[in-house]
């Protein structure tokens, strides 16, 4: 996720991270070029014809309304999945002052905490789709070659909270709060699987880019009477315009990537092993911080 300040008027021109412009530069110089030789075929041969606004004004305003539709439905996206990852920092941080309340045994406690911690990274890996996770490997150990990963981690708090029960570490009420807790984890794992599994429909994808590239590519025979050639530089603002709200809304709706618009799920497993720290007698690692603007 990038993070910086407001932009100044110099970042407006030059401030690269964080932009759009490099995912969709060549798809702008094709405009661009196409509508210069459109220009030239026109003042040359009198080839095309002008066509007038008024048919592209009707043609943009539901383009933008379509873009602004899906817009809504990837930040909807992004924001489920950060409430998502929230409730699981919640949940991890109450499991840790549960078993202060409840597990009498320190080493039990704190094997419950490591797994809860390995769980998040394995969480985070299975979401990222990656099996190779350092992180992940080095926490969960053999749970990171399970089917599920993060199932097989809330499987053993599972078996270490019965037990601790059995061996008479923890009473029957304090089982049933650490077991609610355990839930409230998993149903917010399966709401971020859920996001996953459930892209927004491709035909969404499809018709917004061919829709944009058809208006695009036809948005000179509007402007060549009017403009002359100063219709690439619109041509080119405009495709600007709708093919980087086009990019934006992909990128969110995929909130778990490692994009730059992605959630810094990183930095959130760093938050919970920082106040998971004092519960299992260590010190706190630092936070994360933007490397070049980005927070992964």
């Amino acid at each position: 996720m990038i993070v910086r300040d407001a932009p100044r008027p110099l970042d407006l021109i030059f401030a690269l991270r964080g932009s759009i412009i490099p995912r969709i530069a060549v798809r702008l110089g094709v405009l661009v070029l196409v509508a210069a030789a459109m220009v030239w075929l026109h003042d040359q041969y009198g080839l095309l014809p002008d066509t007038g606004g008024l048919g592209f004004t009707v043609f943009g305003i539901a383009l933008s309304l379509f873009l602004g539709f899906r817009n809504n439905a990837a930040y909807d996206r992004w924001w489920e999945a950060r409430k998502l990852w929230g409730g699981l920092l919640a949940d991890l941080r109450s499991l840790a002052r549960d078993g202060e309340l409840f597990v009498s045994d320190l080493e039990q406690r704190k094997a419950v905490l490591r797994t809860s911690l390995a769980f998040l990274h394995l969480h985070r890996a299975n979401l990222r789709k990656l099996p190779g996770d350092v992180a992940a490997r080095t926490l969960g150990g053999t749970l990171a070659d399970a089917p599920h990963p993060p199932d097989a981690a809330l499987d053993q708090i599972t078996a270490l909270l019965a037990d601790a029960y059995r061996g008479g570490a923890i009473d029957g009420f304090g089982l049933r709060a650490m077991s609610e807790r355990l839930g409230s984890m998993a149903l917010h794992q399966a709401g971020c699987e859920r996001i996953v599994l459930t892209p927004l429909p491709y035909v969404y994808s499809l018709l917004i880019y061919r829709t944009t590239w058809l208006f695009c590519l036809l948005l000179p025979l509007a402007l060549i009477d009017t403009a002359g050639w100063m219709t690439p530089l619109f041509v080119g603002i405009v495709g600007y315009v709708f093919f980087g709200l086009a990019e934006v809304t992909e990128e969110l709706s995929h909130p778990f990537g490692g994009s730059p618009n992605g959630l810094p799920l990183d930095a959130l497993c760093r938050a919970a092993e920082i106040s998971l720290a004092p519960h299992l007698g260590e010190d706190a690692p630092p936070p994360m911080r933007p490397n070049n603007y980005y927070l992964s």
